[in-house]
């Protein structure tokens, strides 16, 4: 009767932690490196580099990179050595043992609620941590819906949208509560989906009889902090921002590219939003929202920079020092409750990450389980769209 309270009221704690603690050194980060690309710039502008260069460097590659680093380092430093301090304290195989009964259901492994759990922090950390599951099937079902439960690099978007949408007028502790609420309840979504997928994959492409495991309850033991921050420091959070930096780098100069070179005297970035205008509609966005989730292919961090810069009609990435003058800004362009109900759940479930895509590549040994993996959450996430755009003009919003 118990085991299910307490493992939703250990994710909203894990999560109003790395929400409210996140904050301060997210600022900071962000601070210094828009200090070193002052230097930068001063540096390249007394060297005569011609401006097209330095630019597409210094506002393209740079930009992107330094705004992953700043928004992903802190919540990863914080979750998950949370995570592993839950891992060394005993509780983790609990939790596989509270869910075995819902994916055994499934058709799935209990084990696979482990690696669902390692996804909070990185997609392609859930994706290696599936290779504790011995079924070769059950293991291909845990890889394609590892994403269906956010990472760390889509919090920033979910944390955005639920702080402009739907906090209110509240404020300080009650504001961080209620978000860290919110998301709690967003992310129990994306775990029902995750069980919803696994049963749908388990009767299609991958039949089969589940399989049993022994699972034997460690006793509940002292952790060790020193131990667990550095393993989960050097071997989970720098190692996976490293990855997501290399992605990233290159769609910067991407972004950059698109943004700056005009056609018939708008922006290319500007003619792809508007062909994907009649698409997003259908689902509650617009163009400038689809094409920010598809150039956040390679980091998640960068969508919503990417929908401030192309509202604002800017060439390099941009960041809003206010939330209400964010939500001003994208209520000017159209933004309802509707669209940020669809944005939401969009933000929850859609295509991996590139680096997540490449760990299902590889841990899969082939193309065909990468693109399935990105085609069901992507479909589950539009149909979750559209119905919330039918339900919500049920009732005029």
């Amino acid at each position: 009767f118990t085991g299910f309270p307490i493992m939703i009221g250990l994710l909203f704690i894990i999560f109003w932690i790395t929400i409210v603690g996140a904050n301060y050194p997210s600022t900071l980060l962000s601070r210094g490196f828009d200090y070193i690309e002052s230097i930068l710039l001063a540096w390249c502008v007394q060297a005569g580099i011609p401006g097209i260069l330095y630019e597409a460097a210094l506002f393209g590659v740079f930009r992107v990179a330094a705004w992953v680093i700043s928004v992903m380092l802190p919540p990863m430093a914080i979750f998950f050595p949370l995570f592993t301090l839950l891992e060394d304290f005993g509780y983790l195989p609990r939790v596989a043992y509270n869910l075995d009964r819902c994916f055994q259901r499934c058709r799935a492994c209990g084990k696979q609620a482990l690696t669902m759990c390692m996804g909070f922090g990185c997609n392609a950390v859930g994706v290696t941590g599936c290779r504790i599951i011995d079924s070769p099937r059950e293991r291909l079902i845990a890889m394609i819906t590892n994403s269906f439960v956010p990472c760390n690099g889509r919090y920033p978007t979910l944390i955005a949208i639920i702080s402009m949408f739907f906090i209110g007028e509240a404020a300080g502790l009650q504001s961080s509560l209620l978000a860290a609420a919110i998301l709690a309840g967003v992310i129990l979504l994306g775990i029902l989906m995750t069980l919803l997928a696994s049963a749908i994959l388990s009767r299609t492409v991958l039949k089969g009889i589940p399989s049993s495991f022994t699972l034997e309850l460690p006793p509940y033991r002292l952790p060790q902090p020193g131990k667990v921050i550095v393993r989960s420091v050097l071997d989970r959070t720098l190692f996976v921002a490293g990855r997501a930096v290399m992605a990233a780098a290159p769609a910067g100069l991407l972004i950059w590219m698109l943004a700056n070179t005009t056609v018939k005297g708008s922006s290319l970035l500007w003619h792809c939003t508007a062909f994907l205008n009649p698409v997003a509609a259908w689902f509650g966005l617009d163009g400038t929202i689809l094409m920010a989730f598809i150039l956040g292919f390679p980091a998640n961090e960068i969508v919503v920079p990417i929908m401030i810069m192309t509202y604002m009609s800017q060439g390099s990435l941009a960041q809003m020092p206010d939330i209400h003058l964010l939500r001003e800004l994208l209520c000017a362009n159209g933004w309802t409750v509707t669209t940020a109900v669809c944005t939401l759940l969009f933000g929850l479930m859609h295509w991996p990450c590139a680096t997540t895509c490449l760990t299902i590549r590889k841990e899969s040994g082939g193309l065909k389980w990468t693109v399935i993996a990105i085609l069901v959450p992507t479909a589950a996430g539009l149909l979750l769209c559209f119905a919330a755009v039918c339900l919500l003009q049920c009732f005029g919003l």
